[in-house]
Formats: structure tokens, C-alpha cells, sequence
């Protein structure tokens, strides 16, 4: 792989061991569409190292052995892709980033979102905004990011939003981010303005510690995309920008509840596929009702039936991504049995009780943080959340098992 950087546009050439077609660090399978992309509202003039990790989060499902930058990077960042990926990477010359002071929120409006940043309230945001392609046709123009982004404007947040295509260079499944971490491709070029030193982001529990989505179902310690001791942990750190989980540690029940409770929950959105409002009819729309509907002891408010193609990986036999939270509705909505979930209460015994592990905070979350910011959100978890028992630790170390 070949990537040049003229101003803030990207373009990349692939080697002929490179594929078309590879895995994101999830393995899911990616195609590329294109080999360009911008990244807008960023100055040119950022750190070698940070320019190349920008690229990384973009180019590393189709790179196999080698990658050539248009700049010298540090030995340090180097190391760290090939300790990773087993990448040879270079020119290498320059002097490694420093770690800057600040942390700032990774900020998308979800409830997530909203409640890692509730747990730092002076931290300034970073939005990443998705934009038209120059060359490749929208295939998804259902998706309102000129929504969220006037949301976000509306927090009253210190706010920088950056604009980018980059999402359009996949051609399958759909646009969407070549690695999760390519949401942070905008920050990372603003880190040196900014003073970086951490980037937070609004991955929870379930994401980080017990296997969802589309890891495997079980306890995830060495978690390849979150852990810090991870290898994109340690890329991160090594250009001088940290990975911080400010509610790693808490369920999305957890998160749901503080988002909502928080002075930004006027501006909750975790659906853009509707302009005043959630759509209320994709699966995202009905994963989060169920644990909003959970969190406020309500009946489910869904026009989702279980003949709609949406329902149908809640009618097969589990495990299901986010399975913790399916277990903690199913414990907790009134007349659940009544709704397109009753299939699903076959393959459970759940109780308020056994999913009450799921309204606290996993201590080793907040040991990951690094020094500077970590007694802020040790204080904010106490107070607000409070902290797993020996028990409720041993049933997250156990999930899976």
C-alpha cells in the first residue's frame, strides 16, 4: 500500500499482495469502492504520525505486508504496526508525537455518546460528519448526518466538527467506517491544534468487556479494538492520542439512564435515518427501545412486528449481539410476553435480580483510563452509578462460559 497526502485529501494505491476485498478488525468483510477520500474542517500541518494513523483506520482492512507513506513517521509508530498487523512500515525518521493534555469526546449524540461525555462535562467534542463523494454516488441517502451535526452545534459544547467521505470508500456492505476507529481519522489530524492527549468514546460494557456485536459471545479482556494493551490501543498511544472508554464499564442500560438524566438528553439521537426524529422501524431503533423502555419500567412503544424482516434475529435462538440487554428488557418490560421478544423469553430464566449486575460499574473499566483523567470518572461512577460487587465482577468474567 501506497498513501500520499496532499493537504487534507487521501489517496492510495494498492501493492499486488493488497486485496480488494478484506476484514475489518471485527472480520467483517469490507470491499473498497474507491481509493480516495477528504477529511475537511482539519489543518495540513498535522504530526507525520498522526497523519499516518488517520490513514490506517482507512486503508488497514486491504493492506497485507507493507505500507509507504509520503512522510517520514517515528520508529515508535512503526513498531507498532508491525507488533499489530505484522506491517512494514515507513519512511521512518521522525521524532515521535508527545502526548498532549486534553481529552475529548469522540461525539456522535447516541446515548452512548452522551454519557461519556457527561462524565467529563469540560471536555471539548469532536463530530464527525459524513459528506458526499466527489466520485462515488450515495447509496444511502436515507442517512441524515446534516442532522446530527445540527444537533451536536446545539449542545452549547466546546464543538469541532470534521467532514469526511472516507466512509463511501467501502463499496460492501454499505458505506459505513472501513475500521471503527476511522471516526477518529478527523480528530486525530486536529490532535496537535487541539492538545490530544486521549480521545474518548462511548463504547460500554458490552462492547468493550462481554463480546457483542459481532465478536465472539464471551468475556473479551484482550479485546482487539478497545483494550488499551490492544494493538490499536497501543497505535493510538503511540502517536501521543490514548483510547479512553469513559463508560466502558457500564451496561447500555447505564448509559441510557445517564444520557437521559444529563443536560444534553435534548439532544439523544441514536437513529439517523429520520429527520424529527428516530425512524422507529430499523433494528437499531428497536434494540434501543427495549432498553430505554427497560430503564423507564414502561411498556414497548414499537410499530415493529414479528413478521417485519428487522425482528427476525430475535426470533432465532440466541446468542444475539448485545444479548446482556436483551436479558435486562426481558427482566424488566411489562408485558414483554406480549411483544415480538415473547419467542425469545424461551431461551431465558431472567429476573431483575439475575441482571441487576448489569446497573453498576465493572472496576476494571476505570483502572484502563489512563492516570490523568482516570479519578474524574472513578468520582463520577461512585456517585452516579456505583461499583460492582465481587459477585456481579464474576458474572461479567464469566460471561460466555
Amino acid at each position: 500500500m501506497r498513501v500520499t497526502w496532499t493537504g487534507t485529501d487521501l489517496s492510495f494505491r494498492l501493492d499486488p499482495d493488497d486485496e480488494i476485498t478484506g476484514k475489518a478488525s471485527d472480520d467483517h468483510p469490507v470491499k473498497l469502492a474507491t481509493n480516495s477520500c477528504s477529511i475537511g474542517g482539519v489543518p495540513d500541518d498535522a504530526h507525520p504520525d498522526l497523519f499516518a494513523l488517520a490513514a490506517w483506520t482507512i486503508v488497514a482492512p486491504w493492506t497485507r505486508r507493507r505500507i509507504t507513506f509520503d512522510r517520514a513517521i517515528s520508529a515508535e509508530l512503526a513498531a507498532a504496526l508491525h507488533d499489530g498487523w505484522g506491517i512494514e512500515a515507513g519512511p521512518v525518521g521522525a521524532e515521535p508525537r508527545e502526548a498532549g493534555r486534553t481529552l475529548a469526546i469522540s461525539y456522535s449524540g447516541g446515548a452512548d455518546s452522551v454519557a461519556a461525555a457527561t462524565v467529563y462535562p469540560q471536555a471539548p467534542f469532536v463530530h464527525f460528519r459524513r459528506v458526499p463523494h466527489r466520485r462515488v454516488p450515495n447509496r444511502w441517502p436515507h442517512y441524515r448526518s446534516d442532522v446530527l451535526a445540527k444537533l451536536a452545534a446545539k449542545t452549547g459544547r466546546e464543538l469541532n466538527v470534521v467532514t469526511s467521505d472516507l466512509e463511501f470508500t467501502l463499496a460492501e456492505p454499505r458505506p459505513g467506517y472501513p475500521e471503527h476507529h476511522a471516526v477518529a481519522a478527523g480528530a486525530l489530524l486536529m490532535a496537535d491544534r487541539l492538545d490530544l492527549g486521549g480521545l474518548g468514546f462511548g463504547y460500554e460494557l458490552g462492547s468493550r468487556w462481554l463480546g457483542g456485536g459481532r465478536y465472539l459471545w464471551r468475556y473479551t479482556p484482550d479485546n482487539v479494538m478497545w483494550s488499551p494493551h490492544g494493538r490499536w490501543g497501543r497505535l493510538f498511544a503511540s502517536a501521543g492520542v490514548h483510547l479512553v472508554l469513559p463508560v466502558g464499564g457500564v451496561s447500555e442500560a447505564v448509559t441510557m439512564r445517564l444520557a437521559m438524566r444529563s443536560d444534553l438528553k435534548d439532544h439523544v439521537r441514536w437513529c439517523l435515518r429520520g429527520t424529527d426524529g428516530p425512524c422507529r422501524v430499523c433494528g437499531k431503533c428497536l434494540y434501543k427501545e427495549l432498553i430505554q423502555a427497560a430503564v423507564e419500567r414502561r411498556p414497548l412503544d414499537t410499530p415493529i412486528t414479528a413478521d417485519r424482516p428487522v425482528a427476525r434475529k430475535w426470533l432465532r435462538k440466541p446468542p444475539y449481539g448485545g444479548q446482556e440487554m436483551i436479558e435486562y428488557g426481558l427482566a424488566r418490560v411489562p408485558g414483554i410476553d406480549k411483544t415480538l421478544f415473547a419467542g425469545a423469553l424461551d431461551y431465558f430464566e431472567v429476573s431483575e435480580e439475575s441482571t441487576s449486575w448489569l446497573e453498576h460499574c465493572y472496576p476494571k473499566a476505570i483502572e484502563e483510563i489512563p492516570a490523568q483523567w482516570r479519578d474524574e470518572a472513578a468520582a463520577f461512577m461512585a456517585a452516579n452509578v456505583g461499583f460492582m460487587t465481587e459477585d456481579e465482577v464474576r458474572r461479567v468474567e464469566t460471561w460466555g462460559s
